[in-house]
């Protein structure tokens, strides 16, 4: 089935396909030298504009979680000042009722004041009035005790001629 062939034949065949072997290998790391020394400047750039793209994509990951951490603290400063908007409406009107309740005690006070004066100028007319009419009432009473002890007596015959205004009092002293 084989042929015989020389043995040197058979070495020669193999002396070849080995020297082969070895030319392919040689060109082939000096080939690749010397392509690596001549790369594509396009691989350069896509290499770049990958690199670029992955940083990019780290810091929008990390933008967008500073993006919800912003507005989670946005919704509770918007919720917080909503309720410190709340609570100032609620002090405000507080404070506008609470004015207001002042205002009328303030003027419910003046004219309080206003009365309790006009009383008090009352009231001490009222004793001027009531010392005068105190004053004519002793007057009066002395007068009738002394016309009853006999010591002032009229004279009643004049007193029937004239209308009896001027009536003039007599003294007479009592005799003891």
């Amino acid at each position: 089935m084989f042929v015989e062939l020389s043995q040197n034949l058979i070495l020669i065949t193999a002396g070849a396909f080995l020297l082969g072997w070895l030319l392919s290998s040689i060109s082939s790391s000096l080939g690749s030298k010397y392509k690596a020394k001549k790369r594509d400047v396009r691989d350069d750039r896509i290499r770049s504009l990958e690199a670029d793209l992955r940083v990019a994509k780290t810091d929008a990951d990390k933008s967008q979680s500073n993006l919800d951490k912003l507005e989670e603290e946005l919704k509770e400063t918007r919720d917080g000042i909503e309720r410190r908007d709340n609570v100032i409406t609620e002090q405000q009107s507080k404070f506008d009722r609470v004015s207001r309740d002042l205002k009328e005690s303030v003027m419910k006070t003046r004219e309080l004041r206003a009365e309790l004066a006009e009383r008090a100028t009352e009231n001490v007319h009222a004793e001027a009035k009531i010392r005068e009419v105190e004053t004519e009432l002793s007057v009066a009473q002395a007068s009738q005790d002394m016309l009853a002890t006999g010591v002032l007596e009229y004279d009643t015959d004049e007193a029937d001629d004239q209308s009896g205004d001027d009536l003039q009092p007599k003294s007479s002293r009592a005799t003891t």
